[in-house]
């Protein structure tokens, strides 16, 4: 078999995208599938499933990439870079965003690049404030929970955020179920509040979206962290509103409950946002990576 098919197998294999595929060798992505379809033919059927989300590897490819990785990684190591086909180092990316995604979600998803060779140069911060050091080109690459003013930066929708509004199951039953479906503000509004920031960003704007005004809660704590925030509710603090990735887990096992149900969950995209200029070939790669693997996460 020919070694650069089994080194677009293993670029397949390991982003599981053909687009990062591409992006990490250097080709086009009908390049990409050309040599896949190639190799597919050679090895006797199909190396992966085609599916909305990416490629997912099928048997045949786990035992091919178990078979030949460690030889071609050592022959990749072996051969000095710089030929007309060889691709260039990932290097280093500099990579900011909220802190509960970018640890529960965005990092993980970026071990298939850091595997080879990827350096991450991770920070956390408010979406404000990232942005402004982007405009410096103090990082490459922002994750942001909010669509950037500045003409200068470009932004590209990654994942829309679902919330929920959650408390324990005992602050639940002091909740009048009749009161809350005819004027849920009114029924809520004994409830203490757990909050993100003292302006109540995250609990604010759910109110406004589906009770029309600010809560007149009492607000119980306040902090930073999404995930403190979560363990908080969950010790029966007060009530909050988190994104359902973060919640779904307490929800499952029943430490909390959704007090409202509305029609439509309230959504938040977030974005990847880039300053041209800022950057390079290796926050292009973790780009079109976090792309296609968002796609596996659906809505959060």
């Amino acid at each position: 078999m020919d070694l650069d098919l089994l080194g677009t197998f293993l670029d397949v294999y390991r982003t599981g995208s053909l687009s990062a595929a591409a992006t990490a060798g250097g080709l086009s992505q009908p390049a990409v599938s050309g040599r896949l379809a190639r190799l597919e033919r050679q090895a006797g059927g199909p190396l992966f499933d085609r599916t909305p989300r990416g490629v997912l590897p099928t048997a045949r490819a786990d035992e091919l990439a178990r078979r030949i990785a460690p030889h071609l990684d050592a022959l990749r190591q072996a051969v000095p870079a710089g030929g007309p086909e060889a691709p260039e180092p990932l290097g280093t990316v500099r990579l900011a965003g909220p802190a509960e995604l970018m640890s529960l979600r965005v990092l993980p998803a970026l071990a298939p690049l850091i595997a080879r060779g990827l350096t991450v140069r991770a920070s956390f911060g408010l979406a404000e404030d990232l942005l402004a050091a982007l405009g410096r080109c103090e990082y490459d690459l922002v994750v942001s929970a909010i669509r950037p003013a500045a003409r200068a930066l470009r932004a590209t929708p990654l994942i829309d955020e679902q919330f929920v509004l959650v408390a324990t199951p005992a602050l639940a039953r002091t909740v009048d179920a009749a009161l809350l479906g005819a004027n849920p503000v009114t029924a809520l509004s004994h409830l203490p509040l757990v909050a993100y920031a003292e302006d109540l960003p995250i609990v604010r704007r759910y109110w406004r979206s589906e009770f029309g005004r600010r809560p007149p809660n009492p607000v119980a704590l306040t902090v930073p962290d999404l995930r403190a925030v979560l363990a908080a509710v969950v010790a029966g603090v007060g009530a909050s509103v988190l994104p359902r990735y973060l919640a779904d887990p307490a929800l499952a096992s029943g430490a909390v409950i959704q007090l409202h149900r509305p029609v439509i969950e309230p959504l938040n995209t977030l974005y990847l946002v880039t300053k041209p200029g800022c950057g390079g070939r290796s926050a292009e790669v973790v780009h079109a990576h976090l792309r296609d693997h968002a796609r596996q996460w659906g809505s959060l």
